[in-house]
């Protein structure tokens, strides 16, 4: 179980299930205005941390620089949502349908709150007095964003200062002077000002695969064609008349006969082979580009109006109304 003096050490840090896997980031803590005990803690989940899930806080253990909780991501983070008061109160109703939602007997919640209650009466010596937490006993409450800086050193903590529930008007004494008290420990002024939160976009980029590109290397066969010159020998006769400088070799041999002479002949022919030489290399390369991506969202923002009244007399001395809005 998480107590006060280790708030400051949740919040903003990790969430993590059972499992470990990471859910998002504490918050804010929501303490029951009874037992004045951490009883939800709120995680932002999503991508950009758009979106808030609460979890109960009661079987939470704090593991090193994370919050771990019995519940699983999905679970979580399908959480129904839950709207919280402008004095950051949930109301009993959306506190139902989260105990609900996680399995948690409200019986059992509401015998815890007595046991804890110490016999306090509704002369207001409680937190909410017992009449008055009756109605809306373990209900989880936020009193102030800032208020307590000395004891959370100085991050954004909400603590009990429960409004005593729909059944607290039995208890109308006890039940607040609770909340005046728990409201002046916790560095508030009552009803003298309104916290005005607007939600803002923030907006990122993350990287993923669009695609693959790769090198691959195959061998074709292509025809090549080339000319080139080849010579052969051919046969020719040649005749040539008897003179005073050839008679003597004429006249050597027998003055009849028969004779055989031979020629050997050459021809050329063209000869194919091929050599692997290296031509170029090739290789892959990424480059950047930059361009510009419109992105839109829908955020939500408070808005305060201050409504007056003032009395006036007509000339008969009739007293009347009139509404303002500034």
């Amino acid at each position: 179980m998480i107590t006060r003096e280790e708030i400051a050490n949740v919040l903003d840090q990790p969430v993590y299930d059972g499992d470990g896997n990471k859910i998002g980031d504490a918050k804010h803590v929501f303490f029951d205005d009874m037992t004045g005990r951490p009883e939800w803690v709120s995680v932002k989940t999503g991508m950009f941390g758009s979106t808030e899930s609460f979890v109960p806080i009661r079987d939470a253990a704090l593991v090193q620089d994370h919050l771990e909780v019995p519940y699983g991501k999905d679970q979580v983070k399908g959480a129904p949502s839950v709207d919280v008061d402008a004095g950051g109160h949930l109301s009993e109703t959306e506190e139902h349908r989260l105990y609900d939602y996680y399995g948690i007997n409200w019986d059992s919640v509401l015998s815890e709150a007595e046991r804890t209650d110490d016999g306090r009466s509704a002369a207001g010596t409680g937190t909410a007095g017992t009449a008055g937490a009756a109605g809306a006993a373990g209900a989880a409450g936020a009193a102030g964003v800032a208020g307590r800086t000395g004891e959370a050193g100085g991050k954004d903590m909400r603590a009990a200062a429960g409004t005593g529930g729909t059944a607290g008007t039995a208890g109308t004494a006890g039940g607040m002077t609770g909340r005046k008290d728990a409201m002046e420990r916790e560095g508030m002024r009552g009803d003298e000002a309104m916290t005005r939160s607007e939600e803002q976009l923030h907006i990122g980029v993350e990287r993923h695969e669009s695609g693959r590109a790769r090198l691959r290397k195959y061998v074709v066969t292509e025809e090549v064609q080339q000319t080139v010159p080849v010579t052969h020998e051919e046969v020719r006769v040649v005749r040539e008349p008897i003179t005073d400088a050839n008679r003597d070799e004429a006249l050597a041999g027998p003055e009849i006969s028969e004779a055989e002479h031979e020629v050997t002949l050459h021809a050329e022919r063209p000869v194919v082979e091929t050599e692997t030489v290296p031509v170029e290399r090739v290789r892959m390369t990424t480059e950047e580009l930059t361009e510009n991506e419109t992105v839109r969202g829908q955020v939500r923002k408070e808005r305060i109006e201050a409504e007056t009244e003032s009395f006036t007399e007509d000339e008969t001395g009739r007293g009347g109304k009139r509404r303002g809005r500034e």
